[in-house]
């Protein structure tokens, strides 16, 4: 859980704040926020901290490196670039990476599908 400590600390300090001042802020009693580094922290208390910075739960966890909280407006806000970086992670029923071909016929099928939802 120290990646966790470590992203709270990291926004905190972004915000100009203490680990100490954030606790007081949240209700929390001292050292709460140090002891992640060590423990696995509630649903609830990483619910808490990533609605006081407006962030993602899975973001704090380290499960992802964007912040943004997932909504129905965040496939649209997917660039070209963001696509076509998820569409090379794909791989093929074999195993083999995708052509460069299959990669772009992707990216426009999910770039067309996202425009249709609107």
């Amino acid at each position: 859980m120290f990646q966790t400590f470590e992203r709270i600390k990291e926004l905190a300090k972004k915000q100009g704040l203490s680990i100490n001042l954030l606790e007081e802020k949240l209700g929390y009693s001292r050292n709460t926020i140090y002891n992640l580094k060590n423990s696995k922290p509630s649903t609830e208390r990483i619910s808490e901290i990533a609605d006081y910075f407006n962030v993602s739960t899975d973001y704090l966890l380290g499960r992802t490196d964007n912040p943004r909280i997932a909504s129905d407006d965040t496939a649209s806000e997917y660039t070209t670039e963001d696509l076509r970086k998820m569409a090379r992670n794909a791989k093929t029923f074999d195993g083999k990476p995708l052509t460069d071909e299959d990669v772009d016929a992707i990216t426009n099928i999910i770039e067309i599908y996202l425009k249709g939802r609107k």
